[in-house]
Protein backbone atom coordinates (compact mmCIF):
# COMPACT_ATOMS: atom_id res chain seq x y z
CA UNK A 1 0.00 0.00 0.00
CA UNK A 2 1.36 3.45 -0.89
CA UNK A 3 2.11 6.04 1.77
CA UNK A 4 -0.45 8.39 0.21
CA UNK A 5 -3.22 5.80 0.51
CA UNK A 6 -2.29 4.95 4.10
CA UNK A 7 -2.23 8.62 5.13
CA UNK A 8 -5.58 9.18 3.43
CA UNK A 9 -7.04 6.25 5.33
CA UNK A 10 -5.63 7.51 8.64
CA UNK A 11 -7.57 10.80 8.51
CA UNK A 12 -4.77 12.03 10.82
CA UNK A 13 -6.37 10.15 13.68
CA UNK A 14 -5.52 11.93 16.96
CA UNK A 15 -6.23 8.90 19.16
CA UNK A 16 -3.79 6.49 17.58
CA UNK A 17 -6.53 4.24 16.16
CA UNK A 18 -4.65 3.57 12.96
CA UNK A 19 -6.44 0.74 11.28
CA UNK A 20 -9.80 0.92 13.02
CA UNK A 21 -13.00 2.80 12.10
CA UNK A 22 -12.73 6.32 10.64
CA UNK A 23 -12.05 8.93 13.31
CA UNK A 24 -12.76 12.64 13.41
CA UNK A 25 -10.16 14.74 11.63
CA UNK A 26 -7.16 15.85 13.58
CA UNK A 27 -7.75 19.44 14.74
CA UNK A 28 -5.50 22.26 13.64
CA UNK A 29 -2.24 22.52 15.58
CA UNK A 30 -2.34 24.64 18.72
CA UNK A 31 -1.12 28.23 18.72
CA UNK A 32 1.78 27.18 20.94
CA UNK A 33 2.74 24.49 18.45
CA UNK A 34 2.62 26.90 15.50
CA UNK A 35 4.79 29.40 17.40
CA UNK A 36 7.19 26.62 18.37
CA UNK A 37 7.56 25.60 14.71
CA UNK A 38 8.50 29.21 13.93
CA UNK A 39 11.04 29.21 16.76
CA UNK A 40 12.59 25.96 15.54
CA UNK A 41 13.28 27.58 12.17
CA UNK A 42 15.33 30.27 13.95
CA UNK A 43 17.51 27.71 15.72
CA UNK A 44 20.59 26.10 14.08
CA UNK A 45 19.19 22.57 13.73
CA UNK A 46 18.30 22.78 10.05
CA UNK A 47 21.51 24.57 9.13
CA UNK A 48 23.53 21.77 10.75
CA UNK A 49 21.75 19.26 8.50
CA UNK A 50 21.92 21.30 5.29
CA UNK A 51 24.92 19.48 3.81
CA UNK A 52 27.33 16.60 4.28
CA UNK A 53 30.09 19.16 4.92
CA UNK A 54 28.09 20.69 7.77
CA UNK A 55 27.71 17.27 9.39
CA UNK A 56 31.41 16.52 9.01
CA UNK A 57 32.33 19.86 10.58
CA UNK A 58 29.90 19.22 13.43
CA UNK A 59 31.34 15.77 14.10
CA UNK A 60 34.88 17.14 14.09
CA UNK A 61 33.88 19.84 16.57
CA UNK A 62 32.29 17.28 18.89
CA UNK A 63 35.45 15.16 18.74
CA UNK A 64 37.47 18.14 19.96
CA UNK A 65 34.85 19.35 22.46
CA UNK A 66 32.88 16.34 23.74
CA UNK A 67 29.49 17.11 25.26
CA UNK A 68 28.68 15.78 28.72
CA UNK A 69 26.19 12.93 29.00
CA UNK A 70 25.60 13.33 32.75
CA UNK A 71 21.97 13.59 33.90
CA UNK A 72 20.65 17.16 33.87
CA UNK A 73 17.09 18.04 34.75
CA UNK A 74 15.84 14.75 36.18
CA UNK A 75 13.93 16.74 38.79
CA UNK A 76 12.99 15.90 42.34
CA UNK A 77 12.14 12.45 43.55
CA UNK A 78 14.50 10.64 41.19
CA UNK A 79 17.76 8.92 42.01
CA UNK A 80 20.38 8.16 39.34
CA UNK A 81 23.18 5.60 39.51
CA UNK A 82 26.00 5.23 36.98
CA UNK A 83 27.48 1.85 36.15
CA UNK A 84 29.25 0.27 33.18
CA UNK A 85 28.01 -2.59 31.07
CA UNK A 86 29.92 -3.92 28.10
CA UNK A 87 32.26 -0.94 28.38
CA UNK A 88 29.40 1.58 28.03
CA UNK A 89 28.27 4.01 30.71
CA UNK A 90 24.72 3.05 31.70
CA UNK A 91 22.52 5.11 34.02
CA UNK A 92 19.78 3.66 36.19
CA UNK A 93 17.08 5.94 37.54
CA UNK A 94 14.57 5.02 40.23
CA UNK A 95 11.97 6.80 42.35
CA UNK A 96 13.56 8.16 45.53
CA UNK A 97 10.71 6.65 47.52
CA UNK A 98 11.86 3.16 46.56
CA UNK A 99 11.68 0.92 43.52
CA UNK A 100 10.17 -2.25 44.97
CA UNK A 101 7.83 -3.74 42.36
CA UNK A 102 8.76 -1.20 39.68
CA UNK A 103 8.69 -2.05 36.01
CA UNK A 104 11.54 -1.03 33.70
CA UNK A 105 12.04 1.29 30.76
CA UNK A 106 15.08 1.21 28.53
CA UNK A 107 15.41 4.68 27.06
CA UNK A 108 17.47 5.14 23.87
CA UNK A 109 18.14 8.78 23.06
CA UNK A 110 18.09 10.46 19.67
CA UNK A 111 20.66 12.68 18.02
CA UNK A 112 21.28 11.15 14.62
CA UNK A 113 23.87 8.74 16.09
CA UNK A 114 26.33 11.65 16.17
CA UNK A 115 24.94 13.72 19.08
CA UNK A 116 24.97 12.93 22.77
CA UNK A 117 21.94 12.70 25.06
CA UNK A 118 20.62 16.17 25.97
CA UNK A 119 18.74 17.70 28.95
CA UNK A 120 15.34 17.34 27.21
CA UNK A 121 15.90 13.58 27.14
CA UNK A 122 16.83 13.52 30.81
CA UNK A 123 13.75 15.56 31.74
CA UNK A 124 11.59 12.95 30.03
CA UNK A 125 13.46 10.14 31.79
CA UNK A 126 12.83 11.92 35.09
CA UNK A 127 9.14 12.33 34.27
CA UNK A 128 8.72 8.64 33.44
CA UNK A 129 10.60 7.61 36.59
CA UNK A 130 8.63 9.90 38.87
CA UNK A 131 5.11 9.78 37.41
CA UNK A 132 4.96 6.21 36.05
CA UNK A 133 7.10 4.82 38.89
CA UNK A 134 9.47 2.91 36.65
CA UNK A 135 13.18 2.29 36.79
CA UNK A 136 14.81 3.66 33.65
CA UNK A 137 17.92 2.15 32.10
CA UNK A 138 19.73 4.66 29.88
CA UNK A 139 22.69 3.34 27.87
CA UNK A 140 25.15 6.02 26.76
CA UNK A 141 25.93 4.28 23.50
CA UNK A 142 29.06 5.38 21.56
CA UNK A 143 28.52 7.70 18.64
CA UNK A 144 29.44 7.63 14.96
CA UNK A 145 31.88 7.65 13.33
CA UNK A 146 33.83 6.21 16.28
CA UNK A 147 31.18 3.49 16.62
CA UNK A 148 28.96 2.13 13.87
CA UNK A 149 25.78 0.08 13.55
CA UNK A 150 27.71 -3.19 13.17
CA UNK A 151 28.71 -2.95 16.83
CA UNK A 152 26.09 -0.64 18.37
CA UNK A 153 23.00 -2.67 17.44
CA UNK A 154 24.16 -6.06 18.81
CA UNK A 155 25.58 -4.42 21.96
CA UNK A 156 22.31 -2.58 22.59
CA UNK A 157 20.34 -5.76 21.99
CA UNK A 158 22.56 -7.64 24.42
CA UNK A 159 21.96 -4.99 27.11
CA UNK A 160 18.24 -5.32 26.49
CA UNK A 161 18.45 -9.11 26.65
CA UNK A 162 20.18 -8.91 30.04
CA UNK A 163 17.60 -6.42 31.31
CA UNK A 164 14.75 -8.68 30.20
CA UNK A 165 16.43 -11.60 31.93
CA UNK A 166 17.12 -9.71 35.16
CA UNK A 167 13.65 -8.13 35.28
CA UNK A 168 11.97 -11.46 35.99
CA UNK A 169 8.18 -10.96 36.06
CA UNK A 170 8.48 -7.16 35.78
CA UNK A 171 7.47 -5.50 32.51
CA UNK A 172 10.13 -3.96 30.27
CA UNK A 173 9.23 -1.22 27.80
CA UNK A 174 11.68 0.24 25.29
CA UNK A 175 11.26 3.96 24.60
CA UNK A 176 13.35 5.65 21.92
CA UNK A 177 13.24 8.89 20.03
CA UNK A 178 14.53 9.53 16.52
CA UNK A 179 17.83 7.65 16.09
CA UNK A 180 17.18 5.93 19.42
CA UNK A 181 13.81 4.70 18.15
CA UNK A 182 15.48 3.23 15.07
CA UNK A 183 18.09 1.61 17.31
CA UNK A 184 15.32 0.18 19.52
CA UNK A 185 13.61 -1.38 16.52
CA UNK A 186 16.86 -2.84 15.15
CA UNK A 187 17.77 -4.25 18.58
CA UNK A 188 14.39 -5.96 18.92
CA UNK A 189 14.76 -7.45 15.44
CA UNK A 190 18.18 -8.77 16.53
CA UNK A 191 16.66 -10.34 19.66
CA UNK A 192 13.83 -11.92 17.65
CA UNK A 193 16.23 -13.42 15.09
CA UNK A 194 18.15 -15.13 17.90
CA UNK A 195 15.11 -16.49 19.70
CA UNK A 196 15.19 -14.13 22.65
CA UNK A 197 12.24 -12.63 24.48
CA UNK A 198 10.71 -9.34 23.33
CA UNK A 199 9.95 -6.39 25.62
CA UNK A 200 6.36 -5.69 26.63
CA UNK A 201 6.08 -2.73 24.27
CA UNK A 202 8.04 -0.46 21.92
CA UNK A 203 7.37 3.29 22.18
CA UNK A 204 8.88 4.91 19.07
CA UNK A 205 9.00 8.71 18.87
CA UNK A 206 9.69 10.00 15.33
CA UNK A 207 11.68 6.86 14.48
CA UNK A 208 14.65 7.08 12.13
CA UNK A 209 13.79 3.87 10.31
CA UNK A 210 15.32 4.39 6.85
CA UNK A 211 18.71 6.12 6.56
CA UNK A 212 18.45 6.46 2.79
CA UNK A 213 15.78 9.21 3.01
CA UNK A 214 15.03 8.37 -0.61
CA UNK A 215 11.27 8.77 -1.00
CA UNK A 216 10.37 11.36 -3.68
CA UNK A 217 7.76 12.97 -1.41
CA UNK A 218 10.39 13.65 1.26
CA UNK A 219 11.87 16.49 -0.83
CA UNK A 220 8.64 18.47 -0.45
CA UNK A 221 8.26 17.51 3.20
CA UNK A 222 11.84 18.65 3.91
CA UNK A 223 10.91 22.16 2.78
CA UNK A 224 8.22 22.25 5.50
CA UNK A 225 10.31 20.56 8.18
CA UNK A 226 11.65 23.27 10.54
CA UNK A 227 14.45 21.08 11.94
CA UNK A 228 15.77 18.58 9.42
CA UNK A 229 17.19 18.42 5.92
CA UNK A 230 17.96 15.49 3.69
CA UNK A 231 21.72 15.92 2.96
CA UNK A 232 22.69 15.98 6.63
CA UNK A 233 20.53 13.00 7.58
CA UNK A 234 21.97 10.99 4.69
CA UNK A 235 25.54 11.84 5.75
CA UNK A 236 24.88 10.99 9.40
CA UNK A 237 23.40 7.69 8.25
CA UNK A 238 26.48 7.02 6.14
CA UNK A 239 28.76 7.63 9.12
CA UNK A 240 26.67 5.35 11.32
CA UNK A 241 26.53 2.64 8.64
CA UNK A 242 30.32 2.42 8.46
CA UNK A 243 31.18 -0.64 6.42
CA UNK A 244 27.52 -1.69 6.12
CA UNK A 245 25.21 -0.55 3.36
CA UNK A 246 22.76 2.14 4.53
CA UNK A 247 19.96 -0.25 3.55
CA UNK A 248 21.13 -2.88 6.06
CA UNK A 249 18.44 -3.47 8.72
CA UNK A 250 20.91 -2.47 11.47
CA UNK A 251 21.01 1.00 9.89
CA UNK A 252 17.53 1.07 8.30
CA UNK A 253 15.34 -1.29 10.35
CA UNK A 254 12.39 -0.52 8.07
CA UNK A 255 14.08 -3.05 5.75
CA UNK A 256 14.07 -5.73 8.44
CA UNK A 257 11.37 -8.30 9.23
CA UNK A 258 8.48 -7.40 11.53
CA UNK A 259 7.06 -10.76 12.54
CA UNK A 260 6.92 -11.56 16.27
CA UNK A 261 8.00 -8.10 17.44
CA UNK A 262 6.63 -6.36 20.52
CA UNK A 263 3.47 -4.24 20.19
CA UNK A 264 4.32 -0.71 19.04
CA UNK A 265 3.18 2.81 19.74
CA UNK A 266 4.53 5.28 17.18
CA UNK A 267 4.42 9.09 17.31
CA UNK A 268 5.03 11.25 14.24
CA UNK A 269 3.94 14.50 12.64
CA UNK A 270 3.46 15.67 9.08
CA UNK A 271 6.17 18.37 9.34
CA UNK A 272 8.71 15.63 10.01
CA UNK A 273 10.42 14.55 6.78
CA UNK A 274 10.72 11.06 8.30
CA UNK A 275 6.97 10.66 8.80
CA UNK A 276 6.33 8.56 5.63
CA UNK A 277 8.66 5.95 7.12
CA UNK A 278 6.57 5.90 10.31
CA UNK A 279 3.42 5.30 8.26
CA UNK A 280 5.14 2.53 6.31
CA UNK A 281 6.53 1.05 9.54
CA UNK A 282 3.05 0.91 11.06
CA UNK A 283 1.62 -0.79 7.96
CA UNK A 284 4.41 -3.38 7.70
CA UNK A 285 4.21 -4.22 11.39
CA UNK A 286 0.41 -4.56 11.23
CA UNK A 287 0.70 -6.80 8.17
CA UNK A 288 3.05 -9.04 10.17
CA UNK A 289 0.50 -9.35 12.98
CA UNK A 290 2.07 -6.83 15.36
CA UNK A 291 -0.41 -4.60 17.26
CA UNK A 292 0.32 -0.97 16.36
CA UNK A 293 -0.88 2.47 17.43
CA UNK A 294 0.22 5.33 15.20
CA UNK A 295 -0.28 8.85 16.55
CA UNK A 296 0.23 10.94 13.42
CA UNK A 297 -0.57 14.61 13.99
CA UNK A 298 -0.99 17.31 11.40
CA UNK A 299 1.78 19.94 11.18
CA UNK A 300 3.78 18.53 14.09
CA UNK A 301 7.59 18.49 13.75
CA UNK A 302 10.20 15.83 14.41
CA UNK A 303 10.16 14.71 18.06
CA UNK A 304 6.99 16.68 18.80
CA UNK A 305 6.23 14.22 21.61
CA UNK A 306 9.12 15.64 23.66
CA UNK A 307 8.31 19.30 23.04
CA UNK A 308 6.71 21.82 25.45
CA UNK A 309 3.47 22.11 23.48
CA UNK A 310 -0.05 20.82 24.16
CA UNK A 311 0.48 18.14 21.51
CA UNK A 312 3.75 17.10 23.15
CA UNK A 313 2.16 16.96 26.59
CA UNK A 314 -0.66 14.79 25.27
CA UNK A 315 1.83 12.41 23.64
CA UNK A 316 3.80 12.10 26.87
CA UNK A 317 0.57 11.51 28.77
CA UNK A 318 -0.18 8.58 26.41
CA UNK A 319 3.24 7.09 27.16
CA UNK A 320 2.92 7.62 30.92
CA UNK A 321 -0.58 6.14 30.93
CA UNK A 322 0.62 3.04 29.05
CA UNK A 323 3.47 2.58 31.53
CA UNK A 324 1.08 2.99 34.46
CA UNK A 325 -1.29 0.40 32.95
CA UNK A 326 1.59 -2.06 32.69
CA UNK A 327 2.34 -1.40 36.36
CA UNK A 328 -1.27 -2.21 37.31
CA UNK A 329 -1.17 -5.37 35.19
CA UNK A 330 2.03 -6.61 36.86
CA UNK A 331 0.68 -5.75 40.34
CA UNK A 332 -2.64 -7.57 39.89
Amino acid sequence: MSVARIVSALQFCPGGCVFGPPARRDPAPSLQSRLFNMLLRLLPFKKQLASAEAIQAHVQKLALEPVTFEPTGLGRGVEATLTKMGGWPVYYTAPSSGHEGCNYVMFLHGGGFINEIVPAHWRFVGQMTRQARVCCVVPIYPLAPRATAKDVVPATAELLRMLLEDAGPAKVTVVGNSAGAGLALAACQWLRDRGHRQPSRLMLISPAADASVSRPEQVAIAARDPMQDIPGIVEAGRLYAGELDVGHPFVSPLNGAFRALAPMTIFSGTRDLLYPDSVDLAERARAAGVPVELHLLRDQPHNYALMPTPEGRRARAIILRALANLHRESSS
